[in-house]
């Protein structure tokens, strides 16, 4: 069933992107620091440009499967999409990451990225990369350029695979070579120092978005754990950019766990909460924190809406709440009322905590919102007084005003009449 929706969504994404200009990543990264797989950070992977139209289809990832397919070229969007969708086919048919990837050279201007943490990762079609490996008895770091073929990295081997290009109309057009070298070299030397796939990816991202402007986003994939930051820093609507992923994206309260995203965000520093300094969190570090399973971390679900920023505010919003009063869906709704009340929620009605489904065992909260008709950004006032008492003082007052009305047209003939009296 869940391949079924796998192959759903591809079909979707063809005939989406068909309706919109050409959609190319600039960027693509793939991060394995635990072939394993038992690290649940161990596998990552991104995509990310200067261009328009940076949607999940530029990472897809599997989570039944654990591969991603990151895509980009100079082809057209149509081609591009058609090879990324032989490639999951094969991919689903047990292929090695180098055959996958090898199907990009079928197709005029393609580029596909592919890998996972048990099947290795390769690169092949139109690109610029990096194979870093880092050997695990010496610690030593090989850093190996490639621009055609098929570039590997093999299964079982620690690694990653960064590809840079430049947009025309970029102002730090030209900036990619230098670039691409110096972050595939800290790459290699985050991987050898011990720090995990998703951190490694997310730094990554921050640096090619400030030093070479391939900035905006697209997104990443967790491929161990099966998380995407899916529409977080994706475009709002087509022929648009991204996020930029050097921007500053929301603000944090490390004492209290109290978020908000920007621009809201520009009106807070200090928490409103308990009073704390607040830390800026750009929107790098927020792939990273999206994209990392830790002890504490929370899986955060929401349905029922697709209003932006709705998600991401949300999942701030459950992470401290669960950090403060554990995984209590009461506390939780509260929480969520509490943000939609001060303006921080906007978009949706309140919930109640039947509209919360706690899975404390998985470390799992659903959020059913419900959207608010029209253009509506916050839910109608709960007053203490019963509306039918404001309907009959309503009532009263049109009748108060249309005496008025008609004291005033008729006052001369009233006053004529008082006087003959």
């Amino acid at each position: 069933m869940k391949l079924k929706r796998f192959h759903i969504l591809i079909a979707f994404l063809v005939i989406f992107l068909m309706t919109m200009s050409s959609v190319a990543a600039t960027c693509n990264i793939i991060v394995i620091t635990d072939p394993s797989g038992n690290d649940p950070n161990g596998a990552a992977a991104g995509s990310m440009s200067f261009a328009e139209n940076m949607f999940q289809s530029t990472f897809l990832m599997s989570k039944n499967n654990h591969f991603a397919v990151l895509s980009g070229g100079t082809g057209s969007s149509d081609t591009r999409l058609e090879s990324v969708v032989e490639a999951v086919a094969s991919l689903e048919n047990n292929a090695s990451a180098a055959s996958a990837a090898s199907i990009a050279s079928q197709y005029k201007g393609a580029r596909l990225v592919v890998g996972g943490p048990s099947i290795g990762a390769a690169i092949a079609g139109d690109y610029h990369a990096y194979v870093i490996t880092v050997d695990d008895a010496s610690n030593d770091i090989k850093v190996t350029p490639y621009t055609s073929g098929v570039a590997t990295l093999q299964p079982g081997q620690k690694g990653a695979i960064i590809h840079l290009r430049n947009t025309a109309g970029n102002p730090l057009y030209g900036t990619a070579d230098t670039v691409r070298k110096e972050t595939a070299m800290n790459i290699g030397k985050m991987i050898r120092d011990g720090y995990s796939a998703t951190t490694i990816l997310s730094e990554a991202m921050g640096e090619v978005a400030r030093d070479s402007g391939e900035k905006y986003g697209g997104g990443g994939v967790n491929l161990v754990s099966g998380i995407s930051t899916s529409d977080m820093f994706t475009p709002q609507e087509m022929n648009q950019t991204g996020y930029p992923m050097d921007d500053e994206y929301s603000k944090v309260c490390d004492e209290c766990g109290w978020a908000i995203g920007y621009p809201m965000a520009e009106g807070y520093d200090v928490c409103p909460v308990c009073s704390s300094p607040i830390r800026i969190v750009h929107a790098y570090e927020a792939l990273g924190s999206a994209l990392t399973i830790s002890s504490n971390a929370v899986s955060v679900s929401v349905y029922g809406t697709d209003k932006p920023g709705v998600y991401s505010t949300t999942q701030e919003i459950v992470e401290a709440s669960v950090a403060k009063y554990g995984y209590d869906a009461s506390a939780i709704a509260g929480s969520i009322n509490r943000a939609i009340n001060n303006g921080l929620l906007m978009g949706v009605d309140h919930v109640e905590p039947k509209d919360i489904n706690v899975k404390q065992g998985s470390k799992a909260v659903g959020v059913y919102f419900t959207s608010l008709p029209g253009d509506r950004s916050s839910p109608a006032w709960e007053l203490p007084i019963d509306g039918n008492i404001l309907n009959i003082l309503g009532s009263i007052q049109t009748a108060v005003g249309i005496i008025l009305i008609l004291l005033v047209v008729f006052r001369s003939r009233l006053l004529k009449s008082f006087q003959n009296r």
